[in-house]
């Protein structure tokens, strides 16, 4: 073999294990695509079939098989006999049933007991009439079933449907789905239409006397020795020097001094009310005392709210004793009365909650400020451990403690500084504010 010949050579085995390489790359990404191509649909055929329409499916090819490697006719006969049906089963898949389907619901807010409704709005503006199809909204736990009738061109089709609001909640609704089925029940396939949505089912409030009244006292805020040129409290007049805001100069002083004399303020601090409510299942006898205490501390939420006065609503949380305070307690927002409303549709008594004197004292640690607060809480809870709960606070803090025990006597007592409210309705607590209001 020659110089020349190698050379030659060479190259050409190069090219070849060069295309070789190429076909095999090639090969691999059309097996890739077509194994993501087979599995997309064996995803959207095993969403489609049901059980029965699997087995039906398996005793066709079992059935052909066996039929065809024995030579039996009747297996055979069999065995097309069901594919035929699965097929036949198919074309009832065939089709959407309507154009446009919306969920829609009027009031997303609503309290335990209240109507509630959602509306299904279906419209057809294409050119073919649709037969009927079957309707689905899951509504909880539940699932709403309605027949869609057959829309002609430019039909529209609308429904209401009830909610329960018997429990305190959030209730999904939706989404909207119609579903074709064959009757036998082979194939099932279902198209989503709309989104799901939230029903808030807020807890029963009562309307109650304003909380500046009687408890407490300051409703412009509590004075300090804290001077400041600006605020409500009125404390002395001073000479005016530059930069004072001219709006407070007193001009009867100013007349008889000669003297520009500006007016002098002690700064204020507005009071914070803190709204404790219990999350420890021990301070419970049932569900209904829970309930009962949700719709309590929410009524004095609500109430200080409306009053426009800092709020500061806590529940019990899942931390230790000795914990951070933010794993020892929990606190809601209280920008507005809804938000407040909405996050109670969620509080439930928990196992992990901590006892209620370790929420007190981290609320104390975390929440400066506090001129009144209110522990609501069951009948199981003792009047020891409410009194322990107050004594964590800062001294100087008027201390409600609200029990609750569904169609029990009401009653209002005194216990060591501490006032304990005893209710078995709403109306009760409202009576027993009101009163002390009265009084102080």
């Amino acid at each position: 073999m020659t110089l020349t010949q190698t050379r030659t050579t060479i190259p050409e085995e190069a090219r070849t294990e060069g295309l070789l390489a190429v076909v095999i790359g090639r090969v691999v990404g059309w097996t890739r695509q077509g194994a993501n191509v087979v599995a997309g649909w064996a995803r959207a055929v095993q969403g489609v079939v049901t059980p029965l329409g699997w087995a039906v499916i398996g005793g066709a090819i079992v059935s052909v098989a066996v039929g065809y490697t024995w030579g039996w006719i009747e297996f055979i006969a069999i065995g097309w006999g069901l594919a035929l049906l699965a097929a036949a089963a198919s074309v009832w898949l065939i089709g959407r049933g309507a154009s446009t389907i919306e969920l829609v619901l009027p009031t997303p807010r609503v309290v335990v007991g209240e109507l509630a409704e959602a509306r299904l709005v279906a419209a057809n503006p294409g050119r073919r009439r649709f037969g009927g199809v079957q309707l689905e909204v899951p509504v909880g736990s539940r699932v709403i079933e309605r027949v869609l009738p057959g829309l002609p061109r430019g039909g529209a089709y609308d429904d209401q449907f009830r909610i329960p609001t018997e429990r305190r909640g959030i209730v999904a609704v939706g989404p909207a789905r119609t579903v074709r089925a064959d009757p036998i029940g082979l194939m099932r396939r279902e198209i989503v239409w709309s989104q799901t949505v939230q029903l808030h089912v807020h807890p029963r409030t009562v309307a109650i006397s304003a909380l500046s009244t009687g408890f407490i006292r300051d409703l412009e805020g509590s004075p300090t020795r804290d001077l400041t040129a600006s605020d409500i409290a009125f404390h002395a007049l001073r000479e005016y020097v530059p930069g004072d805001d001219r709006r407070f100069i007193h001009w009867k002083s100013t007349a008889k001094t000669g003297t520009f004399m500006v007016r002098q303020f002690e700064q204020t601090r507005r009071s914070r009310l803190m709204v404790l409510l219990d999350l420890e299942p021990g301070g419970y006898a049932d569900e209904a005392e829970f309930e009962l205490a949700v719709s309590a501390a929410a009524s004095v939420g609500a109430r200080a709210i409306r009053d426009a006065r800092t709020l500061s609503f806590v529940v019990s949380g899942r931390g230790r004793s000795g914990s951070a305070p933010g794993s020892v307690m929990r606190e809601l927002p209280t920008v507005s009365r809804d938000r407040l409303l909405d996050a109670l549709c969620l509080v439930e008594p928990e196992e992990q909650s901590v006892m209620l004197p370790d929420v007190a004292r981290s609320a104390a640690e975390g929440l400066p400020g506090v001129s009144l607060a209110f522990l609501v809480t069951g009948s199981a809870r003792g009047v020891p451990t409410l009194r322990a709960a107050a004594a964590r606070l800062p001294a100087g803090i008027d201390t409600v403690a609200v029990r609750c025990a569904p169609e029990g006597e009401a009653s209002a007592r005194s216990v060591a500084g501490l006032t304990v409210f005893d209710i078995g309705y709403l109306e009760d607590l409202r009576a027993m504010l009101a009163r002390s209001a009265s009084v102080a």
